[in-house]
Parts: structure tokens; C-alpha cells; sequence
């Protein structure tokens, strides 16, 4: 799946890093507790989240995801978006709950693990 085709099944907003959607994932998770991130999450592309601060983009580097989509129309800082394009992470924000964008990006084959090349 392409971040461009999560961009539509959520209806988001992208705020970052745009001429990176047309880069393609193959997993994905939902968290608001970026230590769970940081110990239970491997090779996942994309972050949704609720959890607005520059510790969710600094987790997404570290743990090397290309994609935080926010959930309930959070709004990221302008600190958030320089760290996020300093890293050419792409960020998008949604208007749907943390569980309705997680199950719609479950239902169209975007699991919780990493697809085997």
C-alpha cells in the first residue's frame, strides 16, 4: 500500500514531507505509549497515534517509520513538522479515532507485520 492510498482511506491531511507519498509501506500500528513503541513495535512503517509531541517523531526516526498519521485531528507543532521533514518523515492528520483508522487500514491488508519480500 502506498502512504498516497492510506492518505484516502482516512480522508488525512498531509502536512509533511508530500512528494513522499508515493512511497510504499507494509505494515503499520497504533499507539499512544511510545515506550510500547520502542519495545514492542519492529519494522513498521507507519504510526497512528493520538500522542502530540516532538517525542513521537523522534520514536518514528529511531525506530526508522516513514509515516505518523494523527488521529482525531491533532494538529502537530511547527517543531514536530521541522524534525519530521529533517527526517522525511511524511505526517498526516485524520479526523477518525485511533481504533476506526486502524481497522480500516487492517481491513485493506495493511497488518501489524512486515510483509516478506
Amino acid at each position: 500500500m502506498t502512504i498516497s492510498e492510506i492518505k484516502e482511506l482516512l480522508g488525512a491531511e498531509v502536512l509533511c514531507c508530500e512528494e513522499n507519498i508515493n512511497n510504499s509501506v507494509y505494515s503499520a500500528c497504533g499507539c499512544d505509549l511510545m515506550s510500547d513503541v520502542l519495545a514492542y513495535v519492529k519494522d513498521q512503517a507507519v504510526l497512528l497515534t493520538g500522542l502530540v509531541n516532538p517525542q513521537v517523531v523522534r520514536t518514528a526516526v529511531m525506530m526508522d517509520m516513514v509515516c505518523i498519521v494523527f488521529v482525531r485531528s491533532k494538529t502537530p507543532s511547527d517543531e514536530m513538522l521541522r524534525l519530521a521533514e529533517d527526517n522525511g518523515i511524511v505526517i498526516m492528520k485524520t479526523d477518525k479515532r485511533l481504533y476506526e483508522a486502524c481497522g480500516i487500514l487492517y481491513s485493506n491488508n495493511l497488518t501489524g507485520e512486515a510483509q516478506k519480500a
